[in-house]
């Protein structure tokens, strides 16, 4: 398996003398921009109401957290929280955007968020109201001129297109459950697609009729990312560490990020529900994995 947990794991932890992330700490999104990995991570205290905080950290590893959460429920539709980020970098716009969960008794709804700075959020809308819908990320680049994100119909991952990140058209599905295997139930993205010269690398979670949550890859077509080249067979990541094991949610592993940096895979990655963790892989061996090699 081409993924190396990290020995430091779990790198971000709950704070109990904080009560918005004293219970739970989790299915973060991390870039790194400018030199510094950026963390927006989300939180739980023992009210289950998700906050998104923020921590910075030059080693990728040590992270230093604000003290106050940078993004919190607004609204009827975020009643009971703002949940699992997922932030892109638009470098020819110069801004970020945040795809984000949010859940009230209204359901669950995929919601859009920009920053120049990734600590001031302006909410942007939903890529879809009205139906459970969640796992939605932002390409990095426009596919034939139009903003391209994936989301998640249950059970498969599905793309949208849009021209302003406010109007989405909805599209069929990118990835099925595949019947009798690790991710037979149902399958949801991970973090921002990493462009290669092979096709856009795709992270995704899934889990089986045991309820286990683990991790996999596949690889798209670059000018038509709704193709699939190839899949892995298997996952490379399960649940392994006891941390992962036992949480909130047992036998979860289940990333929001993915940054590459200086050809290595940086996945960050939540156990259990309850902690964060780190597991790095060379951007090769991850392609030769997903081709087979």
């Amino acid at each position: 398996m081409p993924f190396k947990r990290h020995p430091a794991n779990p790198i971000l932890v709950p704070d109990p003398l904080n009560s918005w992330e004293a219970l739970n700490v989790f299915n973060p999104a991390v870039v790194h921009h400018e030199g510094l990995f950026h963390m927006l991570y989300r939180a739980q205290g023992l009210d289950y109401v998700s906050s998104i905080g923020y921590a910075v950290s030059e080693d990728g590893v040590h992270f230093n957290r604000m003290r106050d959460p940078v993004f919190t429920p607004e609204g009827p539709h975020e009643a009971r929280g703002v949940e699992d980020p997922r932030i892109t970098y638009l470098p020819d716009e110069d801004r970020f955007i945040m795809a984000y969960t949010a859940y009230s008794d209204l359901g669950v709804t995929p919601m859009f968020a920009e920053s120049n700075n990734l600590i001031t959020w302006r909410r942007l809308g939903a890529l879809v109201y009205g139906e459970e819908n969640k796992d939605h990320v932002l390409f990095p680049k426009k596919i034939n001129g139009r903003y391209f994100s994936f989301h998640r119909r249950p059970p498969s991952i599905c793309f949208a297109f849009s021209s302003d990140l406010i109007t989405w058209e909805l599209q069929g599905s990118i990835l099925k459950p595949r019947p009798e295997s690790w991710d037979s139930v149902r399958v949801g993205a991970g973090g921002v697609p990493i462009q290669t010269g092979e096709g856009w690398l795709v992270i995704y979670h899934a889990y089986d009729h045991e309820h286990i949550y683990r991790l996999g890859a596949c690889l798209l077509d670059l000018n038509e990312p709704w193709r699939v080249i190839n899949r892995a067979a298997t996952f490379f990541m399960e649940p392994a560490e006891i941390w992962e094991q036992k949480g909130d949610v047992p036998n979860v592993v289940f990333s929001c990020a993915n940054p590459v940096l200086n050809g290595t895979v940086c996945l960050y990655y939540a156990g259990a529900d309850r902690m964060i963790g780190l597991a790095t892989a060379s951007l090769q061996d991850v392609l030769d994995y997903v081709n087979n090699k």
